[in-house]
């Protein structure tokens, strides 16, 4: 399950920390957020060292659709109800901004990474007061905003709320390039943080200015981004055979269907949900559904999922990591607009760090959005006291061959709870039930046949390994467990496998 984009470029290799290091700024995250941070600030004569734990580009970025643009779904209207026009404007004028800043990079470094200049529309497939508000709003912050009643796209809508001049391009072969030019260390975890010090199991990095842009902020205090902030994941598929679409497309209504063309592909997007809420699957079935109806010959090339982290007013936070850590800098939160948030990023966060303040007040963590934050910090907090909970009252299964092929089930086996996953081979794998950040209990994703954390947004093969953070460390295995299918003479039905695949 490749992106398109992972199919289509090649990121270059770097290596892997082994030394202890003094630098001026250490980035930790290899995303497009701290590559770009990095980027910047080795253009303001800033030394920069990037940590990635994994690859370069292998998680949020690899899944993004590559929408470059200050249309972020219904937001300015909300925004402008919530906090006033001011804020709302900062918020528009920042990312307005961040796509004329990469056509400004894309052009001086001549990066071939298919940068173009689309439009964006927020379609609504029935009558939508809402989406008058938006363009009300929008037209009142300056943005290049119109309604218009026709697209280009293969079924009628009511309406679509049009922003001009918005921008696509290849995330890949763009952070390829601007990669290149930074000091970056692949395969290097960062295991603590502490004053200006980096630690990693290879090596320390000991820096003035310390950037954490690892989507979720792994480290709990001060900042308590755990409870400030879930995360939702949707689900792409890219389809051949299909009229390209030449613009880009949100729906606000019906199935949500988030719709962009790519060298003769369509993205064709959806199934969002809260991280942790997709026992039953289906999402990529919805797709297939939709893409037969709206395009009977299409053919699926490659399929994959995304996630991102949303903050309680939808606005990310973007600056210093807590009122009493003057070096310690944070960017999350980018609600699924990460690509024009990351720029926003990288320019507040590599200004800071040069020693300029931010124009943009309304990203800071230390702002105080009373009402939406209040709301969001009961039901988020809510979320986490069930996780927590469910595993004093939620009832396992009592045999592990009630376990169906093909999914998840939680198992009571010899006195002890397990996760455990049942694959097409009917091989099982037996984990820890608790999420190794905070200890919520986990819930099975029928699409991914991973194990999601309904608290915080952890995610864990069903072999156990850590998938996506906060957490940083994987489940522990389950000892003695089965392995063949139900039925099968070949060994004892209640023995699961409790190796990692390798």
């Amino acid at each position: 399950m490749q992106s398109i984009w992972r199919k289509t470029a090649e990121m270059p290799a770097f290596p892997t920390l082994t030394e202890n290091l003094k630098t001026d700024a250490v980035v930790i995250g290899g995303g497009m957020a701290g590559v770009l941070t990095a980027y910047l600030l080795g253009a303001r004569g800033v030394d920069c060292v990037v940590l990635e734990a994994n690859r370069v580009a292998g998680g949020v970025t690899d899944g993004t659709t590559a929408k470059i643009t200050a249309q972020h779904d219904i937001c300015y209207s909300t925004m402008i109800r919530q906090f006033g026009a001011e804020l709302a404007g900062q918020y528009a004028a920042a990312n307005l901004e961040a796509i004329e800043d990469y056509a400004k990079l894309i052009e001086g470094e001549r990066i071939d990474c298919d940068f173009r200049r689309v439009a964006t529309h927020l379609y609504a497939e029935k009558p939508s007061e809402v989406l008058e508000q938006e363009l009300r709003a929008a037209e009142t912050l300056g943005l290049p905003a119109e309604m218009v009643t026709e697209t280009e796209l293969p079924f009628p809508v009511w309406g679509a709320l049009r922003f001009r001049e918005q921008a696509m391009f290849h995330p890949l072969k763009f952070l390829a390039h601007i990669a290149a030019k930074c000091r970056i260390y692949e395969n290097s975890r960062v295991q603590s943080v502490e004053a200006d010090m980096v630690t990693t199991e290879g090596g320390e990095v000991r820096a003035e200015h310390i950037v954490v842009a690892t989507h979720f902020p792994f480290i709990n205090r001060p900042g308590y981004y755990f409870a400030r902030m879930h995360q939702s994941r949707s689900y792409v598929l890219v389809l051949e055979g299909a009229e390209e679409i030449e613009h880009a497309y949100l729906g606000i209504d019906g199935e949500r269907l988030s719709l962009r063309g790519y060298g003769g592909h369509i993205l064709l997007g959806g199934g969002g949900h809260r991280t942790g809420e997709n026992q039953s699957g289906g999402k990529y079935a919805g797709l297939v559904r939709a893409a037969k109806a709206i395009w009977p010959g299409s053919r699926e090339v490659t399929r994959w999922s995304a996630q991102d982290c949303v903050t309680h007013d939808n606005i990310p936070y973007i600056g210093q990591y807590g009122a009493d850590t003057p070096g310690l800098y944070v960017a999350t939160g980018f609600r699924k607009w990460g690509m024009t948030s990351s720029m926003v990023a990288a320019r507040i966060l590599s200004a800071a760090i040069a020693g300029g303040g931010s124009p943009y007040p309304v990203f800071s963590p230390q702002r105080t959005s009373i009402a939406p934050s209040i709301k969001g910090l009961a039901k988020d907090g809510a979320t986490a006291v069930k996780g927590l909970t469910k595993q004093i009252f939620h009832a396992p299964l009592e045999r592990l061959d009630e376990v169906p092929v093909g999914r998840g089930e939680l198992v009571s086996y010899r006195g002890d709870k397990l996760a455990v996953y049942r694959d097409e081979s009917g091989r099982a794998y037996g984990v820890d039930t608790a999420c190794t950040h905070l200890g919520c209990e986990l819930s099975f994703n029928a699409d991914e046949a991973s194990w999601d954390c309904p608290c915080h947004g952890s995610r864990f093969h069903h072999d156990g390994t850590c998938l996506s953070g906060p957490a940083q460390r994987d489940l522990e295995v389950k000892s003695g467990l089965c392995g063949p299918p139900t039925g099968s003479n070949t060994g004892p039905p209640d023995e699961v496998d409790n190796q990692r695949d390798k």
